[in-house]
């Protein structure tokens, strides 16, 4: 038996017999007529209303339709007049900090007439007030502790020190492949891989690859390849590439002479010593590069001696003595002027009743600059911490005549300390100078800084192998080049004119390293004796 269903029809047109045609309201099916005595009265051709439909095998029938529900009017909506008054803007007015509720009792006092009632007097009813014992706290003392524990020490407020200018920082170099790029196109194809071996290990790497591809060949049942040919073309290839690569940096390099990181420079100059059958324009660039390096080394040597002076002139003496034990160039004499300003600033610093934090900063910042032997104050602090024992019995090589003042004694034997470096990246909470001072606890080797633990090597990390085929046109009586060896700079340790002990492990290359970004957070709390 079919069912009927309700759904919502659109009036398409009307016949002129009074028959009716519609369809779904926003579809195309189902469709079909309706006499005009179902179609409600005042019906017109689109309208949308709603039909309950019997559908069968002969189609679909309307056997009834719903008008549509009449749209209500709103009505009891309220009209908003405009007003007729000028308008004013809502003000505010904030009391000043000293006044409580707009009671302002900084004026004179109101003169008590005949009329008025005695302040002491009481109604009648009122509870006496009652005479206050000895030893009971006063009005206006601070609630102590359930414990009666002692206030706290009030900490000193003090003006920082101006903040000094960042000069920018220097550029390193990026050296591109264009030499290196036309000395590979033009060898043979199959000396590529030999040079490509050659640039990133030299012979040695050359030679590892060859014994590592013979051994998986025995493995496999297969004939090793000679090592002897293989080897002589990389040898050739040596001085050639060498050149090229060592071209590509100084090429960089020229193009930010002004600007270039003072390290990158001295690698340059240094490798081209060891370069081998330069041509004209090689020849020309490696004279370049050392007339730059001078340029440099003295433009950064007065911008040094300027940034000791600045900081140590506006009250920056932790930041001064970093500064003065970072120079661009291990062995520059410091100035005897410049070092008795230091001096004079760090003793002013180390006063009596300064905190263990403000020694603890400066004595770390003293001990690795070259006025490290002249600094002795008059007398030990008050209060001595138990952190700053420690950084007096680590920086005691280094600074005797502070151990001295303090009663510790030294070991002659003892090693000097490293600079505390708080590691790059770390984001954790800063720690205090007396969890890093370990060694003042007798643990050997404390001042070396920890080292993460050793990555795992995987598959994916591994270099892949390097398969070199035999070259039948290789030569095999000529005698192989020697290879080139890249010398490290290792400088002496800086050593001032006005100090008698050198400064220990000084050296350009650690001091370089040394990260500058620690500074602010010791003179936070260093500069508060100033």
């Amino acid at each position: 038996m079919p069912m009927s269903r309700r759904i919502e029809i659109e009036l398409t047109s009307k016949r002129p017999d009074g028959t009716w045609t519609w369809r779904a309201a926003g579809a195309r099916e189902p469709r079909g007529e309706v006499v005009d005595s179902v179609v409600p009265a005042g019906s017109s051709v689109n309208d949308v209303m709603r039909a309950d439909v019997e559908t069968d095998l002969d189609g679909s029938r309307v056997l009834s339709i719903t008008p549509p529900k009449a749209k209500n009017v709103r009505t009891g909506l309220l009209e908003i007049l405009p007003s007729t008054r000028a308008f004013e803007p809502v003000t505010q007015q904030l009391a000043k900090k000293g006044s409580r509720g707009g009671d302002d009792r900084k004026g004179p006092r109101r003169e008590r007439k005949d009329g008025d009632k005695p302040r002491g007097e009481r109604r009648d009813g009122d509870k006496p007030r009652g005479e206050r014992k000895e030893g009971d706290r006063a009005r206006g003392d601070r609630k102590e502790g359930a414990e009666g524990r002692p206030d706290r020490p009030r900490r000193q407020f003090f003006d920082a020190p101006p903040e000094l200018p960042q000069r920018p920082k220097a550029k390193r170099i990026r050296p591109l492949r264009v030499n290196v790029d036309a000395v590979l196109a033009e060898l043979p194809e199959a000396h590529r891989t030999i040079a490509e071996t050659v640039l990133n290990g030299g012979v040695p790497a050359v030679r590892a690859a060859i014994e590592e591809q013979n051994r998986i060949a025995v493995e496999a049942g297969k004939e090793k390849v000679p090592a002897e040919g293989l080897l002589q073309i990389a040898e050739q290839l040596l001085p050639r590439l060498r050149v090229a690569e060592w071209r590509d940096k100084a090429i960089s390099a020229e193009s930010i002479i002004h600007d270039i990181d003072l390290r990158d420079l001295r690698s340059i100059v240094v490798t081209a010593d060891q370069l081998v059958a330069l041509d004209e324009d090689t020849r020309a660039l490696v004279a370049k590069m050392r007339q730059g390096l001078v340029i440099r080394q003295e433009t950064e040597t007065k911008n040094w001696l300027d940034d000791v002076a600045a900081a140590t002139s506006v009250g920056r003496v932790v930041r001064a003595l970093r500064l003065s034990s970072q120079p661009p160039k291990a062995g520059v004499p410091f100035p005897a002027p410049l070092a008795a300003q230091i001096v004079a600033a760090t003793v002013a610093g180390l006063t009596t009743d300064a905190p263990s934090e403000r020694w603890i900063a400066l004595l770390e910042a003293a001990a690795f600059s070259p006025i490290h032997a002249k600094v002795l104050p008059a007398a030990v602090p008050t209060v001595i911490s138990e952190d700053l024992t420690k950084t007096v019995t680590r920086l005691g090589p280094l600074m005797p005549q502070i151990a001295a003042l303090f009663g510790i004694a030294v070991d002659p034997k003892a090693r000097p300390p490293r600079p505390l470096q708080v590691p790059r990246g770390d984001k954790g909470p800063h720690k205090r100078a007396g969890d890093l001072n370990k060694s003042a606890d007798g643990k050997p080797g404390a001042d070396k800084p920890r080292r993460g633990p050793k990555p795992q090597s995987t598959d994916s990390q591994k270099p892949a192998a390097t398969t070199f085929a035999a070259t039948p046109d290789a030569p095999a009586s000529e005698a192989p080049t020697p290879e080139p060896v890249v010398a490290e700079v290792v400088e002496t340790p800086v050593v001032a004119e006005v100090v008698e002990t050198p400064a220990v492990e000084a050296a350009e290359v650690a001091v370089a390293d040394a990260p500058v970004a620690s500074e602010s957070e010791s003179e936070s709390v260093s500069e508060q004796a100033q």
